[in-house]
């Protein structure tokens, strides 16, 4: 039996459906949890659903309405990545040292949609501690793609980009220090936005780098990212990183025309630093065309290699995640996974010197990276070099011996969204990248939105499989709390 995608409704969709009191969310949250039950053994996307919690903010959702309150997000089920701290339910990071970590407090984030009558389905599968690639030793499978149950999700807020691409949430939030929501943005064919560093609050959310980590929506439309947006941006003064931003509405921005808007295509990105296959290249091309009938004007746009950049953002990140972990990783290192095992532990021996000449290299890049938006109003990349490649262990070196496309935006402090620009012969979504200045996310979040509709690729979901029909579900099924 398959499952279609057709009658599941973008958060706009929904929201409009709900102000006009044509869609309970009761409705909506319910259809979405028996989808969970029905789809994710097979895709393993969640880590815990929270039923009786997710129904008992639906219907406050509804008092909500018949007492004329209203609000974009009012009703809307969302899902999030398991390193956003969530009181009363338990917060992993997909990691056994953490099983049984059940926070006090919302992560802020969490906290500003819950204030905006969101409804919270449940906790999504991650990469341990948000760095490495899918591990089998873990407590939890790894999130398998909708699109096809072999292939890979992308990492590592995985099981955020499956749940959005399976139709079974209708947004997530994600965290990003290379890559982490563009990345499974591109290959499970969805839309994910690495805002400005300081625009959205990180406090109560796990860290892995502090110097690069972001938070930010994902969605299956660029404009559901700008809806999820408008709540998440603003400061908060309890979170030493979080600066004060544009005092705008980054959904009613979107639609503001993009003809004329110079966009710096980053050939060498996918042509030659990180070579792109024949199916990526020619949807870039068709994306280009597609930009110049809208009326942008695209030239080509010349930054340091993405070999520099990565090797920034490595070492960086290497150095950071092993101080934070090293207390542990001395008393616990066995209960790591192999994966975080064989990227963290090399942290120990960078050296300050080696530390800090990386963060004076990111400086530099950073100042060049922003010359080039005095030519151009955003930049154009692939996402990755292709589709999404088949579900394994990755190697130890993965991130080294194939630079992140996605990685220059982290380094560089710079916005940047990834949406679905076409398909693979064998129907895999291939991501395209737009990148902006700093505070350039509304402008990054118009042409993704004008750009999706110009390609026609949100009409296309995945068909889903019951775990029956394929990949056999794995012996331990998703714990499903009753919370009330």
């Amino acid at each position: 039996m398959r499952g279609a995608g057709s009658d599941i409704p973008t958060i706009a969709e929904a929201a409009r459906l709900i102000a006009a009191k044509k869609l309970s969310p009761l409705e909506l949250t319910r259809s979405l949890l028996d989808r969970i039950a029905r789809f994710d053994p097979g895709i393993n996307a969640f880590l815990t659903v929270c039923d009786r919690r997710a129904e008992a903010e639906a219907r406050a959702a509804e008092r909500a309405l018949k007492g004329r309150r209203r609000g974009r997000l009012l009703g809307i089920p969302l899902a999030y990545k398991d390193i956003f701290a969530t009181r009363g339910v338990r917060t992993t990071a997909h990691s056994r040292l953490f099983a049984d970590n059940v926070p006090k407090e919302n992560a802020e984030a969490v906290e500003r949609l819950g204030a905006a009558g969101c409804v919270m389905l449940g906790k999504l599968a991650t990469h341990e501690f948000a760095i490495g690639g899918p591990a089998f030793d873990l407590p939890w499978p790894p999130a398998r793609n909708p699109w096809d149950r072999e292939r890979f999700t992308g990492g590592s807020s995985s099981g955020a980009g499956a749940a959005v691409a399976a139709g079974l949430a209708l947004g997530a939030l994600g965290s990003d220090t290379g890559g982490s929501i563009r990345i499974p943005a591109a290959y499970c064919g969805i839309a994910g936005l690495k805002p400005t560093p300081g625009l959205v609050s990180r406090r109560g959310v796990i860290p892995l780098s502090p110097s690069l980590d972001t938070v930010g929506p994902m969605a299956w439309t660029a404009e559901d990212c700008a809806l999820l947006l408008d709540v998440l941006a603003g400061h908060d003064p309890a979170d030493p990183a979080s600066v004060p931003g544009p005092k705008i509405s980054y959904a009613r921005s979107i639609a503001a025309p993009v003809k004329g808007l110079k966009v710096g295509l980053v050939r060498h990105f996918h042509e030659r630093d990180v070579p792109a296959g024949a199916e990526m290249l020619q949807m870039i091309a068709a994306v280009v065309r597609q930009l110049q009938k809208l009326g942008c004007k695209v030239g080509e746009a010349t930054l340091p290699s993405v070999h520099d950049y990565n090797a920034v953002g490595r070492i960086i990140i290497a150095a950071e995640a092993y101080a934070l972990h090293e207390a542990m990783l001395q008393s616990r290192v066995g209960e790591y996974s192999r994966g975080f095992r064989v990227r963290v532990l090399p942290g120990a021996l960078i050296r300050a010197a080696d530390y800090l000449a990386a963060q004076r290299r990111r400086s530099d890049l950073i100042a060049v990276t922003g010359r080039a938006f005095q030519s151009f109003d955003v930049l154009l990349s692939a996402a990755t070099p292709g589709p999404a490649p088949l579900l394994s262990e990755q190697r130890a070196d993965e991130g080294f011996a194939t630079p992140f496309l996605t990685t220059p935006a982290n380094v560089a402090a710079i916005p940047a969204a990834v949406v679905c620009g076409g398909f693979s012969a064998a129907g895999l979504p291939l991501g395209v990248q737009i990148m902006g200045p700093a505070w350039g996310d509304a402008l990054v979040l118009r042409l993704a939105h004008h750009l999706e509709r110009a390609l026609g690729t949100r009409a296309r979901r995945p068909a889903l499989l019951l775990p029956a029909e394929g990949v056999r579900p794995p012996a331990e099924r998703v714990e499903r709390v009753q919370l009330g």
